[in-house]
């Protein structure tokens, strides 16, 4: 009897129980099949992407993809976007999450409230407010400027959206931190930049790569904000892949949709791997 009591699964020995073990795979499969039917479909040798009946194996849609202009733009625009936005609104982020965490000052709770608006808001509010804004001042860079300054107001959008994703996720991460750490580095003669730099900085790194990672993430999809901050001849990958939508899905959007997916797996993972790097070192 006492056997059959230590078999028994705990309250909290979730992979145990079969009902959790099933309703992770329904999840999972909800999840993740049109992914997986997307990347499959990428490769099939049919005129329309949305054909569902398997035509053979073939790799020409990448191609085609490859040598589409319009396509390759569109996707060096997302890419370029994504990576500036992603390092300003980390380090904006971080700058925020610290001030939050560690000063006391006058209408703090505004502040913050502040901070997270453009978390809470509609997107769609958000982006006709910037779309407003820019006009209003005039800060509308002409399109014929060179690369990458014609994308300057989808970038500064897009960490304006980001940042706060960013310093939450940062802050949540100094909350753990020792603050008696700070004070025997200074009583043993650091000054406050060694103490940020080798103490500080190193104990924020999983923060600051996993809010580099959501922002990364979040500028790479987002469509109602660009659609609203981008001029007339700028143009990126969602809504590229939004106007060819509208008239037939095609092969072609398949394989470079699953391109877009490969290339976040890839940073992520070496956004992983390194975090584990450092941990290992520690």
């Amino acid at each position: 009897m006492a056997k059959k009591r230590r078999d028994r699964a705990g309250p909290f020995e979730y992979s145990r129980k079969l009902s959790l073990r099933v309703s992770f795979l329904l999840a999972a499969i909800f999840l993740y099949a049109p992914i997986i039917v997307l990347i499959v479909f990428s490769f099939n040798d049919s005129r329309r992407g949305g054909n569902v009946v398997w035509k053979g194996f073939t790799t020409k849609y990448y191609s085609k993809a490859f040598n589409n202009d319009s396509l390759i733009e569109a996707f060096t625009n997302t890419l370029t976007i994504a990576f500036i936005s992603t390092i300003f609104a980390v380090l904006l982020g971080a700058m925020t999450a610290i001030v939050l965490w560690r000063f006391r000052f006058p209408f703090k709770p505004v502040f913050q409230g502040m901070v997270a608006m453009p978390i809470v808001i509609p997107e769609i509010c958000m982006g006709v407010s910037l779309a407003v804004f820019f006009s209003s001042f005039g800060l509308y860079v002409p399109p014929e400027s060179p690369f990458p300054f014609n994308l300057t107001n989808i970038i500064l959008a897009h960490i304006t959206f980001s940042f706060p994703f960013a310093a939450m996720i940062i802050r949540t991460r100094l909350s753990s931190f020792n603050r008696e750490m700070e004070d025997a580095a200074k009583d043993l003669g650091a000054t406050e930049f060694q103490v940020f730099r080798d103490i500080l900085i190193p104990h924020m790194k999983p923060g600051l790569i996993a809010g580099a990672l959501l922002a990364f993430t979040l500028s790479l999809d987002d469509f109602v904000i660009t659609f609203f901050t981008s001029g007339p001849n700028t143009i990126t990958f969602p809504v590229k892949v939004y106007s060819m939508v509208r008239f037939s899905v095609t092969p072609e959007i398949n394989a470079a949709s699953t391109i877009l997916i490969l290339i976040t797996l890839v940073v992520t993972a070496l956004a992983m791997r390194f975090q584990s790097f450092e941990e290992g070192d520690k």
